[in-house]
């Protein structure tokens, strides 16, 4: 498997030379997308890395349908597809993704895009971040429109739960929610329209994945706390968060510990507008 991260003087060597020396052609991604200020072209427009394709995270990669299918269901593949070639993506090409959020919101295009098949797919260790206190410039604007790529996808390379496995799943594995604490324990829930965790599934905040410096921990640190939270040999790991984006920083963290992880992209909003489904609150996975 190529590797999942790269640092900042790694990409900046790859994009001088226009390639990494253990993988394809260089293709960058910029996926700035927050929860309280989802649209983040202007943020990108201020300042990226020079020829930097902006992501539209709520269209390139998620659809939009009924609330029972939750806020950021999977796009159809044809759509991806259609985004990737207009990114320039061809087969083989090594894609670099990165945001502003320590790769909170960019590890969506990570799994996303491996998901549909594309081998070498990297985080910018750090995000755009380690890129600036690295000394290394930034553009303004929009970067120059590549030419279109030729990249085929289809979906299937990396395992999900959908909403009709995930109690059975929750039961007799591990399910990791990696929403923080509180909207865990039910005490507020900003979005969705109930309050609580799916039974079963135990907390695991994705924010404790990177340190402060917005770097994942090293894959001992991630295993010893996946570990600790119930994730031994033998066990099925699948995880979830609101609207599954974080899931997919999760599902980079248990990668990278050495586990393989099972992603329920409906997540939390999907759950929550199932009035029929039980809901759990309070400290306990039950």
């Amino acid at each position: 498997m190529p590797s999942i991260l790269t640092t900042a003087p790694d990409l900046h060597d790859a994009l001088a030379a226009g390639a990494f020396a253990d993988g394809g052609p260089v293709r960058v991604l910029d996926v700035r997308w927050r929860l309280d200020r989802p649209d983040g072209r202007p943020a990108y427009r201020a300042g990226h890395i020079p020829g930097a394709q902006y992501v539209d995270l709520d269209h390139d990669l998620a659809a939009h349908g009924a609330p029972t299918e939750g806020r950021h269901p999977l796009p159809p593949v044809e759509t991806l597809q259609e985004a990737a070639r207009r990114w320039g993506i061809d087969q083989g090409d090594t894609v670099v993704v990165y945001d502003d959020l320590k790769n909170m919101s960019s590890a969506r295009a990570w799994w996303l895009l491996r998901y549909a098949g594309v081998a070498d797919v990297r985080l910018l260790d750090g995000a755009l971040a380690a890129w600036t206190e690295a000394g290394f410039a930034t553009e303004e604007g929009d970067a120059e429109t590549p030419t279109p790529g030729s990249i085929e996808l289809a979906y299937g390379s990396l395992p999900v739960l959908d909403l009709d496995a995930v109690a059975d799943f929750a039961a007799e594995g591990l399910l990791l929610d990696a929403r923080a604490g509180e909207r865990y324990r039910g005490e507020v829930e900003p979005i969705d329209p109930r309050a609580g965790h799916v039974p079963g599934a135990v907390s695991a905040p994705t924010t404790e994945n990177v340190g402060d410096d917005g770097r994942f921990r090293s894959r001992e640190e991630l295993g010893s706390r996946f570990r600790m939270l119930g994730a031994e040999d033998g066990v099925s790991v699948g995880v979830y968060c609101g609207s599954g984006v974080t899931a997919a920083h999760q599902a980079v963290a248990l990668t990278l510990a050495g586990f393989e992880p099972r992603l329920y992209p409906g997540s939390w909003s999907q759950w929550s507008n199932h009035p029929e489904l039980p809901v759990a609150t309070g400290p306990d996975p039950r």
